[in-house]
């Protein structure tokens, strides 16, 4: 099992969508995993709940970010507080206090516990709107953030900062990861929080025949399917410990409008789609260059969009429509 058999691992945020299939894959490394949370039994760790260390805890407070790291070797910080792109646009002075004070606060209990190694999740919304296009690492700091996840974003670029400061003054471990968009079994399908590819999802079930798409449709995204950025994310901790941020995501760029229809078809659903210009659109390109994560972690995805898409087509077949029917 290598690196990870018997060591102990804290990830924060473990009971959401993300953090639910990084713990499942830490327990196959041979990881004794922690998690620390706020509800109190998460619905995503069901299967491997008797597996794990849950501590239910309030990360805003020190203290209580002291108690959950201790003992730890690596942690994983991936608790955050997240938002679609309407309530991050209307609400980023709160998106900003929120991840600047968690990070802030996580990273410094870390180094007081001394901690082996460190994640620092980032984001590809630390990117400015217009910018080169595959982007580069390079670019992390360039001008502000995109305006539509302004608060957000930088953030995660203070969350960054911090990270290398931190390496500088106190030589720890800190590894950064950039992901573009998550999605997969488990995504969050909630209309005020959800992301653009649960959000269509949802709709295209729910709907009688057409289903609406804010902007033009001509904005175009790149996905990342969440079994792979769940390996990427152990893949950094152990081979680039350098607080030195690297992108995550595929080589697949597809328009907002394509996207509705492929899940559209793969639903095997018969629905319309019309646009909302009234409706914010955020970056008119957001592809991250992924040579990075090729070069120095030996990682590709290993998922296409399509075959993402069908496995979480599959999922909300099985579980999600199930679980709200009965």
């Amino acid at each position: 099992m290598g690196f990870w058999a018997d060591k102990k691992v804290l990830v924060t945020g473990g009971g959401g969508f993300i953090g639910s299939h990084l713990v499942e894959r830490l327990l196959e490394h041979g990881a004794k995993v922690r998690v620390a949370g706020r509800s109190e039994k998460p619905h995503n760790l069901i299967s491997c709940f008797e597996e794990i260390n849950y501590v239910r805890a309030d990360l805003s407070r020190m203290r209580n970010c002291l108690k959950v790291i201790r003992g730890m070797d690596v942690v994983f910080h991936l608790a955050s507080k997240v938002a679609g792109i309407e309530y991050n646009f209307s609400h980023p002075a709160e998106m900003f206090k929120a991840n600047t004070s968690l990070n802030l606060t996580m990273l410094e209990a870390s180094r007081i516990e001394h901690v082996e190694r460190y994640l620092c999740t980032s984001s590809t919304c630390v990117y400015p709107r217009y910018c080169k296009v595959p982007t580069l690492e390079t670019d992390g700091f360039k001008d502000d953030p995109e305006p539509t996840v302004l608060g957000y974003g930088w953030a995660k670029r203070i969350a960054e900062l911090q990270a290398r400061l931190y390496t500088m003054e106190y030589g720890m471990r800190i590894a950064i990861i950039r992901p573009t968009n998550a999605y997969g079994p488990r995504d969050d399908f909630s209309p005020e929080t959800s992301h653009v590819i649960p959000s269509l999802l949802k709709k295209v079930y729910e709907s009688n025949d057409v289903i609406t798409v804010w902007g033009s449709g001509n904005q175009t995204r790149s996905f990342i399917y969440v079994e792979d950025l769940a390996r990427a994310m152990i893949d950094v901790i152990e081979k680039n410990a350098i607080a030195d941020p690297i992108n995550i995501g595929t080589e697949e760029e597809i328009a907002i409008k394509d996207l509705a229809n492929l899940i559209i078809k793969l639903s095997g659903k018969d629905r319309l789609v019309k646009f909302d210009l009234s409706k914010p659109e955020g970056q008119p390109r957001k592809f991250a260059d992924i040579a990075k994560a090729k070069g120095k972690i030996n990682w590709r995805p290993n998922f296409t969009l399509k075959e993402g898409l069908k496995k979480t087509i599959e999922w909300y077949n099985s579980q999600y429509l199930h679980k709200c029917s009965s």
